[in-house]
């Protein structure tokens, strides 16, 4: 690497580190290296390798330089192994970038216990940053400090990092009475067809937030003649996000807002236990109807611990299932996998869950489950989800990869998204028995006789994720190509796999 480009990236190192409020020692400890070489690597002094540039960029929550398109993580998988041993579930990816966007209705200091350090929390606190909000990693545990600035800067907004997540819409509901005109790029995330906002604006309408979405243009422009509902919202759609985004407004809404076909979902319940800590009084959280006692500031240091992720924990449960394992799953949160256990419990899954205890939050109930090997029978019904307290929206690619070890032929009815189950026969290239029967519905005959394969991730965070797991339970050595939707919702996903005796490997093709 020639020496101008050292100095440009050490420049750009030492002012990303200081914006993160971080000393030379500090970067140095969470890297595992000496503050005398970050001095070095700052002043361009020393070379620098593009592994270590990407553990720089994940400390400092930014890409420090972009690689040419061909230059994507991939993995190799050494597969037909079974596991063993026991794994703890880490916090909510959902829960988690939600809190972040309702950070904003806080004027105070917010300070968020054990976040999940994924892509997609990576380009929440990018925008935040670009806006003028202060971001700080207190320590490994993944602590977050957030300071929003006295005024927000929105003209500054890192637009290319906002359309790269779906989650960009949540901010609508905390800048509604912050600002009366201002735009957001068009939302991003996973492709899984056409995903309407309409439920969005129909539920902030009431607050008095229009929001125009011309057919040529590239962003949301929202205008808002702040008023207060006079009835109660009714969604015309049970959203999770949507259900955020209206409940972030009704925070900052000095009056009782009463929300009707609410999502009662688990991140949904997060943002309500930290609205209840900045002093919004909420009631019906766990149910489809809300209502919500707003107020007119909110402006006080709050702590917030985040809850475990259902999903990352159906994951694992299903990474034993698939491997045909003993593997323990610490940490599950309960109500939120009753269904998906009890309906793989018909199918034949032998598992024992631990008695209830709960999260640090002092309000998610948790188990422990155990899986065990078993031989799986297609069940008799179809397998769909529905909003909760059905089967997840989000863990039914998962009870989909289940039927392909089980006996018989199953059908998986995917009701909410137009292309995931089109991602599903991917699947085939393993040696699965996956048949189209439309956009919506698949039918799977089990069980699967794995051959490895060299597979491109599709571009949705969990149909990549059932091929990584269906490659664990392949003989042979299997590719996975560009599996950067993995690694926006999973926190070091492969090492913690590796850790139960999977073994994959990372690498970069340039």
């Amino acid at each position: 690497m020639p020496y101008d480009y050292r100095v440009k990236i050490g420049k750009l190192i030492a002012e990303l580190r200081i914006n993160r409020g971080l000393t030379q020692a500090q970067l140095a400890d969470e890297l595992g290296t000496s503050q005398s070489a970050i001095n070095r690597i700052e002043k361009g002094a020393q070379n620098i390798s593009l592994e270590l540039i990407a553990r720089i960029s994940g400390v400092l929550n930014s890409e420090i330089i972009s690689l040419s398109s061909s230059s994507k993580l991939s993995l190799r998988i050494h597969g037909g192994n079974q596991l063993n041993g026991s794994i703890s579930v880490n916090t909510s990816k959902n829960a988690g970038v939600g809190l972040l966007c309702a950070s904003l209705l806080n004027k105070g200091k917010t300070v968020l216990r054990r976040v999940a350090r994924i892509e997609e929390v990576n380009r929440i606190i990018e925008v935040l940053n670009s806006i003028g909000v202060k971001t700080k990693w207190l320590n490994r545990q993944n602590d977050l400090e957030i300071c929003p600035p006295a005024q927000l800067q929105l003209g500054r907004m890192d637009t290319a990092a906002a359309k790269r997540t779906r989650s960009i819409l949540m901010f609508l509901g905390p800048l509604l009475h912050q600002c009366n005109d201002f735009r957001l790029p068009f939302a991003g995330g996973c492709s899984l067809g056409v995903r309407t906002v309409k439920p969005h604006l129909v539920g902030l309408s009431a607050f008095g937030m229009n929001v125009d979405v011309p057919a040529s243009a590239t962003c949301y422009h929202a205008t808002v003649r702040p008023r207060q509902p006079d009835k109660d919202i009714i969604l015309i759609e049970r959203g999770d996000t949507a259900t955020e985004n209206v409940i972030m407004a009704a925070a900052l809404c000095p009056a009782t807002t009463v929300i009707r076909n609410a999502s009662p979902n688990y991140m949904v319940q997060d943002i309500c236990f930290f609205l209840q800590k900045l002093g919004v009084r909420i009631d019906g959280i766990g149910t489809t109807v809300l209502t919500i006692k707003g107020v007119k500031q909110i402006n006080q240091n709050v702590e917030y611990q985040v809850s475990e992720d259902p999903i990352e924990a159906m994951s694992f449960i299903t990474a034993g299932i698939i491997t045909g394992s003993n593997i323990t799953v610490r940490r599950c949160p309960v109500e939120f996998l009753e269904l998906e256990l009890a309906t793989l419990g018909q199918m034949g899954l032998d598992y024992q869950q631990s008695p209830v205890y709960l999260s640090t939050n002092g309000k998610t109930r948790l188990v422990d489950v155990t899986v065990r090997k078993s031989q799986l029978v297609a069940p008799t019904d179809k397998i769909t989800a529905l909003p909760f307290p059905g089967i997840n929206l989000d863990n039914l690619p998962f009870m989909a990869l289940a039927a392909t070890v089980a006996r018989g032929r199953t059908l998986i009815h995917d009701w909410a998204y137009e292309n995931r189950s089109i991602y599903l026969t991917e699947l085939n290239r393993l040696n699965a028995r996956v048949e189209l029967v439309d956009p919506h519905r698949v039918y799977i005959t089990g069980p699967t006789h794995w051959r490895a394969a060299d597979v491109v991730a599709p571009p949705a965070l969990r149909p990549s994720v059932v091929i990584l797991l269906a490659m664990l339970a392949t003989p042979g050595t299997s590719t996975l190509r560009d599996v950067y939707n993995i690694n926006r919702g999973y926190q070091d996903f492969y090492d913690r796999l590796n850790s139960l005796g999977a073994q994959i490997e990372t690498f970069r093709e340039i």
